[in-house]
């Protein structure tokens, strides 16, 4: 079981040891796994697993409950005209709307996530973060997704940011915790191994690529690094812990790039709405524009799908 002394020195140490990353050779993997093509009797199965994965995700300041319930809708029945489409892992919103999601997700599979820890940023107070948790599980959240201080770990003050997870993985209670890290501001490779590494120690149930505010967000070469570092935290004797890319992923052929990364890195045993997830608004219409395609031969206009 992988086990590491919680003080600073010894944490910092720990981290240190770790092999750099290649940087070169990370993006010349990730670029080469883009060119695999999806067998056509795969394409139908690779679609569906997609949208399955989905945290159909609104994070605006003008969202309301009305919003809200729209976007839930279409999270329990992408397709109106179709129910054999899958309903997609989660609905993500704001604290203060996990009730409207709640209600209306009554009944269904999909999730209710919410962000916090003062979301995007992470600049505010332990007791405020943990507030903010607090709020978001006592409102109904099944999921938190939570963002690390960067200051801190761009400092070097790896003990402060562990410390944070581990707290806001306790205020979560049985909530599934995601931690993103927000790899836009890691500026390397070797951080976002480390950050992952952090992560997973402080308990999260995911590490998640990025708040989609800061660019660049997901990225194939960062996945790619992330995808690594949760299989070989399992292979260390730790748990299975799950990816979430987010930010900048609109497209079906942007998707399967990505499922395709994850069975050729992490293994078949994260291609699953339990361990992969893709964090998206705009990501569904296309999935659902391709899926009529495979099905029918002929595409399906954007107006067939709204927008929420």
């Amino acid at each position: 079981m992988v086990e590491v002394a919680r003080s600073e020195t010894t944490l910092r140490r720990f981290l240190a040891g770790m092999p750099g990353v290649d940087q070169v050779g990370a993006e010349a993997r990730a670029a080469a796994l883009a060119t695999r093509s999806v067998k056509a009797g795969s394409k139908l199965w690779a679609i569906d697993t997609a949208i399955s994965m989905v945290d159909l995700t609104t994070l605006e300041g003008a969202d309301t409950p009305g919003k809200v319930a729209a976007l839930c809708g279409k999270a329990r029945r992408p397709d109106p005209s179709d129910t054999q489409v899958p309903a997609v892992a989660a609905v993500c919103v704001y604290p203060d709307l996990v009730a409207a999601a709640r209600r209306a997700l009554a009944g269904s599979s999909v999730a209710v996530a919410s962000v916090a820890t003062a979301f995007p940023s992470g600049r505010a107070s332990l007791a405020v973060k943990l507030a903010d948790v607090r709020d978001a599980v006592d409102a109904g959240a099944d999921e938190v997704d939570m963002v690390i201080d960067r200051g801190a770990f761009l400092a070097g003050r790896y003990g402060v940011v562990l410390d944070e997870v581990c707290a806001v993985k306790q205020a979560c209670g049985t909530a599934h915790l995601k931690v993103i890290l927000e790899t836009g501001e890691l500026a390397t490779y070797d951080n976002v191994r480390r950050a992952s590494w952090i992560a997973m120690l402080g308990g999260a149930d995911f590490v998640k690529t990025s708040t989609g505010k800061v660019s660049p967000a997901a990225t194939l070469p960062v996945a790619l690094v992330m995808l690594e570092a949760v299989r070989d935290f399992a292979r260390c004797g730790g748990r299975q812990v799950g990816v979430k890319v987010a930010g900048g992923i609109r497209s079906t052929k942007d998707a399967i790039r990505y499922l395709v990364l994850v069975s050729e890195t992490a293994g078949d045993a994260w291609l699953d709405a339990s361990m992969f997830r893709f964090g998206a608004s705009s990501l569904l219409n296309d999935l659902l524009m391709q899926r009529s395609k495979q099905r029918s031969g002929a595409y399906a206009g954007s107006d067939d799908y709204s927008l929420e």
